[in-house]
């Protein structure tokens, strides 16, 4: 007997693992936190690896998600990496190309670096369009225009990028970056680290994550001259090899994010593993509120903070405040006696935060979202709340929140913030902090 299969509805169910925080608030915090290695450096320098000729290995590796998607589209094109401790070795000597795994380019907003990665090793290379943290419009058109320059053609069709060079291949250039992008200025000189000729690079940002890739390069045998300043000079190389282990800068973000809970929470407490230089802008405004910070060669000691004064912030390119950490000292600002301002320039649409901090009591608002204002009141009545952790930043922002409110907060999402912070629970319960993550397997047709 045959059935008639027009009306069976054939549906494949898979599981999709979701994760929470769970966030007892109230608990006064103190201890010794480590950082660990910068995520935006982490991110750009996996790709890189494939560049060389040889096995390479980095330590100061953060465990965080990230890392272990890179594995996996390092994996798709035969490169092995091993990853124990904070110890990550990959072997890029037997590379094919390959497609990348969709999901994990999907996921990752850095895994455009390897456009430029896979154009400087094969001269050509086919992406799908990444994704990661939705925080407005972050166009990849500086990066295409610095590939077309080089001597690539580039086409985009329903979200997959194709680059290719002609007969000749790539050829150094002098490029221009329209806006400082920090995207844009890696993958430039991942692609033309090995292109003949001279590069140069103008208006590039700053940030001390480029100088990290470019160490990392140099040390390899590249020619990379100028990074950190906005003018970087590039002689191409035919070959690059690792003979050292790079050790990755301490995050930045990282750390800014400690400091703004420590100064929220804290009873005294010593971050570790700190380039005081890179938080500059950062400390600045602490300060100013009236923090008690005492700044050592590589840690800060951060006292209990009394009688804080609001301030106001202008996120902006390196060496300014960065837009990564607009979000985490936000909690802080509501402990301020007075309105406090913020003005991110740099992704004027990162607002996410902004109706998760309501919930839990927060008198914030968005001024206005084509400029980037933030409006923070003091908030001395915290509590509470189920919310949800729409990128990296805004739940860490959520997460200090969450320690400073009253009662249970329960964080939606969580896999966001782990993306960004390694061995997260282990350090706030090392400081007094009662959090818990919750994993939970949900069915999805």
């Amino acid at each position: 007997m045959f059935h008639d299969m027009k009306n069976v509805r054939m549906e494949k169910v898979r599981k999709v693992s979701m994760s929470k925080l769970i966030v007892n608030g109230g608990n006064r915090l103190s201890g010794e936190v480590s950082i660990g290695g910068a995520k935006n450096s982490t991110v750009a320098l996996i790709p890189a690896a494939i560049l060389a000729d040889t096995p390479v290995r980095f330590d100061s590796v953060p465990d965080i998600l990230d890392v272990h998607n890179l594995m996996l589209i390092l994996k798709s094109m035969n490169v092995s990496s091993t990853f124990k401790g904070d110890i990550l070795t990959i072997d890029p000597t037997n590379i094919i190309e390959a497609p990348l795994p969709s999901k994990a380019i999907k996921s990752l907003r850095a895994s455009y670096y390897f456009m430029g990665a896979l154009l400087g090793r094969f001269q050509r290379a086919v992406v799908i369009f990444p994704g990661g943290d939705n925080i407005g419009p972050r166009p990849i058109d500086q990066h295409i225009k610095a590939f077309k320059a080089l001597g690539a053609e580039v086409s985009e069709v329903d979200g997959t990028v194709t680059i290719k060079t002609g007969p000749d291949g790539l050829h150094g250039a002098q490029i221009f970056l329209d806006i400082v992008s920090v995207g844009a200025t890696i993958n430039t000189i991942l692609a033309s680290v090995k292109a003949p000729g001279t590069t140069i690079i103008g208006n590039a940002a700053k940030e001390p994550e480029i100088i990290d890739i470019a160490t990392f390069l140099n040390n390899m045998g590249a020619n990379i001259r100028g990074a950190g300043t906005d003018v970087i000079r590039i002689e191409g190389v035919p070959t690059l090899q690792a003979k050292n282990t790079h050790t990755i800068i301490p995050d930045r973000i990282e750390a800014g994010t400690y400091l703004s809970l420590a100064a929220a929470m804290g009873d005294g407490v010593l971050i570790t593993n700190i380039i005081p230089e890179h938080l500059e802008s950062f400390v600045a405004k602490l300060e100013e509120m009236g923090c008690d910070l005492t700044v050592y060669e590589d840690s800060v000691y951060v006292g209990p903070s009394h009688n804080l004064k609001p301030i106001q912030i202008k996120v902006m390119p390196y060496p300014g405040f960065a837009t990564d950490l607009q979000q985490p000292i936000t909690p802080l600002l509501f402990k301020a006696d007075g309105q406090s301002m913020i003005i991110d320039t740099v992704y004027p649409q990162r607002i996410k935060h902004i109706s998760q901090l309501n919930k839990l009591g927060g008198n914030i608002k968005s001024k206005d979202t084509e400029e980037g204002i933030i409006v923070v009141n003091k908030s001395p009545h915290l509590t509470g709340a189920k919310v949800d952790a729409g990128e990296i930043r805004a739940g860490a922002s959520l997460l200090i929140a969450g320690l400073m409110a009253n009662g249970t907060t329960e964080i939606a999402h969580a896999e966001n913030i782990m993306r960004g912070y390694g061995s997260l629970v282990n350090k706030l319960t090392g400081l007094g902090a009662d959090v818990k993550l919750k994993i939970e397997d949900e069915e999805r047709v």
